[in-house]
């Protein structure tokens, strides 16, 4: 079987980024959240704050964006569900507590 080429402008290629996630706006969420992360970890360099998590891939792209992509093509960075007590049903909270032995 052949494989299809694409011709695109970015590297790596949309469609091997849509095998990463489950749909579009997952990828653009999460490319989006990764480049913000990238940028504040180069605007701190000089500060000597360190706590920011330094780009996962050696690469030559110079924009955050590009290097969140290509995190994202070699499995660096995964996309988690997050569950906030907030957001949870009265209750689904409820059932999640363990119950009191003492009543």
């Amino acid at each position: 079987m052949t494989t299809r080429s694409y011709d695109t402008m970015i590297n790596p290629p949309i469609e091997e980024l849509l095998d990463k996630v489950d749909s579009k706006f997952s990828l653009v969420t999460l490319a989006a959240r990764r480049a913000r992360q990238i940028n504040s970890y180069f605007n701190q360099l000089g500060d000597g704050l360190g706590h920011m998590v330094p780009p996962q891939v050696s690469s030559v792209a110079r924009k955050p964006l590009s290097i969140a992509f290509e995190e994202i093509s070699v499995d660096k960075i995964q996309r988690v569900e997050h569950v906030h007590p907030a957001d949870a049903h009265p209750s689904d909270v409820a059932a999640t507590e363990p119950a009191d032995a003492t009543a």
